[in-house]
């Protein structure tokens, strides 16, 4: 009679964990509350809703009449680092925006030629001129804070008020106040850009009469006579100093590198520029010539003829016959009469003709005015140091030669040259024929860790990784050893040793012998069943036919007495 080897029974989860003590039990919880935990926090950041930017650069009182309208409204926000933003969720940034419009915030926005729409009936003529001045600074405004450097802008116009009755009008002017982005400058284009800009907004205003400083005071733009350059000197004038140096030095390098190559000339040109203002006027005049030579400018003739007479003049000479004769009286004596004689015989007397002739020539006279030109080069003091040559030997070595003396007689004449040399303003050209340095260039490797497409690639994937880190830990420090404490629980075994095997075997005798398995048959048949599946089934039987036994047998096993 053949001896059952074992009844495997897999125990159910609750007898698991009826097997484990209070201090596996407890790690078995905590590690099942943490690793749903994880997965719970997990799967939150990962649908967080994405932050976008409401208002930024925004004053203290706006910024707090703002947050309370959007606590009022239960819409969450979050500041940027710093506070210079306020953040809400991406998908309800237009909606938010709109609610605060309609209740007018924030206050802080520039206002431009809207605010003529709101004109109210009865306004004054100056209200009306304020308005329009106030909404022409918001559009400039406007405009001018679209620029990438400028973060904020103030304008002030003043605009003087057109009469007709005053002869010398005003021109206008304006202030501008610019606040840069951290780090960012202005050059001189984009200032003189801000500068027509405002000049071309306002009529009559001309670009000197446009101020532009930044937030610290510092005045941006040059006043008309160059005043507000250096020690001096105009912006522009340096700048045109530098363009003629610059192109001098183009001149020589354009010259020199194919002779000598590209790396193996350097050239530094000081140009002596003259921007003074002249002006020189001469007037001469040369000898008078003939008049048969000489052009008439005017001619007056002057011809007086006088009536014929017998005799010759008579009459008192002196003042006494010029003057007017005396107020008509009656005669009283013969007085008048011989008067009146003597009148009559000077003007009878009188006689003969006069002519006058005036001549003016045109006198030879030249006026030569002479205005200086500004920028004239007065100057030119060139530098030029070229490398030794250098060539590779037969056994491949380099070698490296200084030039002759013909060589850089040479080279110094083509530099004259080409800078328009001129002994007789002072001009001069050294140059010099000396090795250079051969540079030695350090590459700063950047780890790979600290190359900025890696650190971002890092933080994308940051807090995922640590989530499925923290996770494994867990999994594997906490869940699976208690796992582990669970698989060791009591099994059921069908038979343990000898002793065991008795009982089993008494039992087994009361049943009568089962033959043995025949030789396997064709595929075609039906499978036998097997001995596990049998024994299997004869334990069942047992049980349903001597349960008691079979329950003293289990509790034997339980208590782990020994059979009997």
């Amino acid at each position: 009679m053949s001896a059952v080897a074992s009844v495997p029974v897999s125990p159910t989860i609750g007898q698991r964990l009826a097997a484990l003590d209070q201090g596996q039990r407890l790690r078995l919880a905590l590690g099942v509350v943490l690793f749903v935990a994880i997965g719970i926090v997990g799967l939150v950041m990962g649908r967080q809703a994405e932050w976008r930017v409401l208002y930024a650069n925004l004053a203290d009182k706006d910024g707090g009449a703002v947050i309370a309208q959007l606590t009022t409204l239960n819409v969450p926000y979050k500041y940027t680092e710093g506070g210079g933003a306020i953040l809400v969720p991406a998908d309800r940034v237009h909606d938010v925006r709109l609610k605060l419009a309609s209740l007018g915030l924030p206050k802080g926005s520039v206002s431009g030629f809207e605010m003529m729409e709101s004109n109210r009936f009865g306004m004054t003529q100056f209200q009306e001129r304020l308005t329009f001045q106030r909404g022409l600074e918001g559009e400039l405004t406007r405009s001018i804070q679209a620029l990438s450097s400028v973060q904020s802008a103030r304008i002030h116009l003043a605009l003087p008020n057109q009469n007709g009755f005053f002869r010398e009008q005003q021109k206008p002017s304006a202030s501008v106040l610019l606040s840069l982005h951290p780090g960012r400058a202005l050059d001189r284009a984009q200032l003189a850009g801000i500068v027509h800009l405002v000049a071309s907004s306002v009529p009559e205003m001309s670009p000197s009469a446009v101020s532009v400083l930044d937030d610290t005071g510092k005045l941006l733009s040059t006043s008309a006579d160059g005043s507000g350059g250096l020690m001096g000197a105009d912006a522009e004038q340096l700048q045109h100093t530098q363009q003629i140096e610059q192109s001098y030095n183009r001149r020589i390098l354009d010259i020199l590198e194919p002779i000598v190559g590209k790396q193996n000339v350097k050239a530094q040109v000081t140009a002596e520029v003259d921007f003074s203002q002249t002006e020189s006027t001469t007037e001469s005049h040369k000898p008078n010539l003939s008049a048969e030579n000489s052009v008439v400018r005017s001619q007056q003739v002057v011809e007086s003829t006088n009536g014929a007479a017998s005799s010759p003049p008579a009459g008192v000479p002196g003042a006494t016959s010029n003057q007017p004769p005396a107020q008509a009286s009656a005669p009283i004596n013969g007085a008048a009469q011989t008067l009146a004689a003597n009148g009559q015989a000077a003007s009878s007397a009188s006689g003969g003709g006069k002519r006058e002739s005036i001549i003016n020539y045109e006198v030879d006279k030249t006026v030569r005015v002479v205005k200086g030109a500004t920028g004239v080069v007065r100057r030119i003091n060139a530098a030029v140091v070229v490398n030794n040559q250098v060539t590779v030997d037969a056994k491949g070595k380099t070698v490296s030669t200084p030039l002759t003396d013909a060589q850089v007689e040479k080279m110094t004449a083509l530099v004259r040259e080409a800078v328009g040399f001129n002994k007789d303003r002072g001009d001069s050209v050294n140059l010099v024929n000396a090795p250079f340095a051969a540079e030695k260039v350090e590459i700063n490797e950047v780890p790979l860790w600290r190359q900025p497409e890696v650190q971002d690639i890092a933080r994308s994937f940051a807090w995922p990784a640590g989530t499925l880190l923290f996770a494994a830990m867990v999994l594997m420090g906490v869940i699976r050893p208690a796992l582990k404490s669970m698989g060791k629980a009591p099994t059921f075994a069908a038979a343990e040793g000898a002793a065991r095997g008795g009982q089993l075997d008494a039992i087994e005798a009361e049943q009568p012998d089962r033959p043995q398995l025949g030789a396997p048959r064709d595929s075609s048949e039906p499978a036998q069943t097997s001995a596990s599946e049998l024994r299997l089934e004869d334990a069942r039987k047992l049980t349903r036919d001597n349960p008691a036994a079979v329950a003293n047998i289990v509790k034997t096993w339980i208590n782990g007495e020994a059979p009997a």
